[in-house]
């Protein structure tokens, strides 16, 4: 294996991330043909198949699973080699990896055009983990050297600092009958179909705290596993959904999507900054920590308005 590169490495670890070459290519900026030539070299190098691929299948080989150990706390030392020598040109330069759940994609690239307009020279890359879980995977990985998300990690030992107050409501079309109901008792939601998140995110989480706290049992019409599907399945008249209020900003304003007045909602659970303790950070990310911690709750209430609710609950 000593003709391996670094690129094939990085290479290997996104399409094992994602099981697909083609994720793999769009995360790093590659032609899926680009993606398979390195794998094929990497498989030259190690003499084995790291890859079975059945058709539209892809999963790693025994061989791929025990190398795929060993890459990561490669990519992982090389990282924090990177934040270390950072550290001693300051803030002029530097790489900074953001990571985040799906449903903070819709505040967290206008939060880093604002510090990139106060650090230009700084390189700022962002990784959506999909839902928490994948997230978490991200961060044990050295993947990412912050990350923006509702739950913090039991997993592992982090440093989780709240930032902002994160509403959910009951999304509808906006002819829907809880629209005309005036303030409905949470009971009124056993009368309509869900369309629910995947298990592992956090919408589903908050839903689930929702409804047991209420002892509701409501019927699913369906899981899906983005907030996009879900608003476009709402609008479409399909059910109603508990979503982020931070993810419908462009429906509302349109008139495409309403939020009914419902007994104990808004649900306000919170938005963390999380790092890992085992990390030291290059000055490129305390910086951008510090500037979420100053300036995001701000930015939110400005975008979004203030929270109706006195206190955030703390997630269970």
């Amino acid at each position: 294996m000593k003709g391996v590169t670094l690129r094939q490495l990085r290479v290997f670890s996104a399409v094992a991330r994602h099981l697909s070459f083609g994720k793999a290519a769009e995360e790093l900026h590659l032609t899926p043909p680009a993606v398979s030539m390195q794998i094929k070299e990497l498989e030259q190098q190690v003499g084995l198949p790291l890859f079975d691929r059945s058709g539209r299948v892809v999963a790693l080989t025994t061989t791929g699973e025990y190398l795929l150990v060993y890459v990561r706390k490669i990519l992982a030392t090389l990282k924090d080699a990177e934040d270390s020598v950072a550290r001693f040109r300051g803030l002029q330069s530097g790489r900074l990896t953001i990571g985040m759940v799906s449903t903070a994609k819709y505040f967290v690239p206008r939060l880093m055009a604002l510090f990139r307009a106060e650090h230009p020279g700084i390189d700022v890359r962002l990784k959506i983990g999909g839902n928490r879980e994948q997230l978490v995977v991200l961060l044990q990985a050295n993947e990412v050297d912050l990350a923006i998300m509702g739950r913090p990690p039991r997993e592992m030992a982090t440093r989780a600092e709240p930032f902002a107050v994160h509403p959910h409501v009951i999304v509808t079309p906006p002819d829907h009958p809880l629209m005309k109901a005036g303030h409905a008792p949470a009971a009124a939601l056993s009368n309509y179909e869900f369309l629910i998140r995947e298990e592992g995110s956090g919408t589903r989480a908050a839903m689930e705290t929702y409804f047991s706290d209420h002892r509701l049992q409501v019927r699913v019409a369906m899981e899906m596993t983005s907030n996009e599907t879900i608003k476009q399945a709402v609008m479409a008249g399909m059910g109603i959904s508990l979503l982020s209020l931070h993810t419908i900003g462009l429906e509302l304003k349109a008139g495409l999507i309403a939020v009914p007045d419902i007994e104990d909602l808004p649900l306000l659970k919170r938005w963390y900054i999380v790092n890992t303790l085992a990390k030291t950070l290059s000055p490129a990310a305390e910086a951008f920590r510090y500037f979420v911690l100053e300036e995001a709750e701000r930015f939110l209430a400005r975008e979004y308005g203030a929270p109706v609710a006195a206190d955030a609950r703390e997630p269970a």
